[in-house]
């Protein structure tokens, strides 16, 4: 079992520990065994994390964009926490990947999709990062048995499992689990000859530019 925080958009490592628990039949007309997925739905808020931001490849380099929450927001559990839509975030995030990956291959083919799952506007932190979870799953064709803890369970004790990546994967520390997976290597990226390849990205940006193709990305060669 992978026990995960809930996040935004989630980078291309969070995506690459969930396809890692997918069993794959040589036999094309083989059964998939999901990957077992649970969720952190019992932790308070924290800041400073991806549980409200992700990162994607402008002009500019790598970028992080955060949506507000309505405040206060440090201490709540995380599923009670709101979004902030006083705010017109959902068109400056929209302008945003338009303007960073209008000229990768497969931005328009799944631009509409992804705006749908923005402009249903969920009340909720954690329903709107599943949501997005769930859209890059769909996408990426990682079959997934997605569940949420009823407890919290701290991490190091006994009760806790050993694929605990809840405070791993987080936008201030560096990770090795690409290179733990055997996955440390590039794919092309929009301003790749400008920036050389950028790791730690959101998922969208794999899918954005590597298409139908981005799954195999996310197993070794």
């Amino acid at each position: 079992m992978l026990l995960l925080s809930t996040a935004f958009f989630p980078p291309v490592e969070y995506l690459a520990l969930i396809a890692s628990g997918m069993t794959v039949p040589e036999n094309p007309s083989g059964t998939v065994i999901a990957s077992k997925v649970s969720l952190e739905a019992c932790e308070n808020y924290q800041k400073q994390s991806w549980r409200n931001r992700c990162r994607f490849l402008s002009s500019s380099g790598p970028e992080d964009f955060s949506y507000p929450v309505v405040r206060p927001a440090l201490g709540r559990p995380v599923t009670e926490v709101k979004v902030d839509y006083s705010v017109p975030w959902v068109t400056r995030f929209k302008r945003a990947l338009v303007s960073a990956y209008e000229s990768s291959p497969f931005f328009d083919f799944y631009k509409d999709s992804l705006f749908d799952v923005l402009d249903s506007r969920p009340e909720t932190l954690f329903e709107l990062n599943t949501l997005s979870l769930e859209y890059l799953l769909d996408k990426l064709k990682i079959v997934c048995d997605l569940s949420c803890t009823v407890a919290f369970v701290a991490p190091g004790s006994a009760e806790c499992p050993e694929g605990d990546y809840r405070y791993v994967i987080h936008p201030k520390r560096p990770d090795h689990i690409m290179a733990d997976l055997g996955l440390d290597r590039p794919y092309w990226q929009v301003f790749s000859e400008r920036f050389g390849f950028c790791g730690g990205l959101s998922a969208l940006d794999l899918l954005f530019n590597e298409g139908p193709e981005a799954l195999s990305y996310l197993f070794p060669v």
